[in-house]
């Protein structure tokens, strides 16, 4: 079961997810390795939590590329990612 967040964090007005790769392998002592890439999906529209309903709201509550990829304002990656420190 999971709980909609109806007040997210945010980048830039958007909704995010991270995908990042980890290993521990130990606990005792702790011994975890972050691997260098991972993974930002972003929705392609602006947040507002007052639409939520609309067949267009979609578009700024969900991240998912096969979503996001019919909206006109989808970008494909194509941007350097030395553009987004944060």
């Amino acid at each position: 079961m999971s709980r909609y967040i109806d007040n997210p964090l945010l980048c830039f007005g958007h909704k995010f997810d991270l995908r990042l790769y980890v290993v521990v392998t130990s606990f005792e002592p702790l011994r975890v390795y972050l691997y260098r890439e991972g993974l930002v999906r972003f929705a392609s529209e602006v947040y507002n939590n007052d639409d939520i309903i609309s067949e267009q709201s979609k578009f700024s509550h969900l991240t998912n590329y096969s979503i996001n990829k019919n909206n006109v304002n989808y970008v494909q990656n194509g941007v350097s990612t030395s553009q987004f420190f944060i």
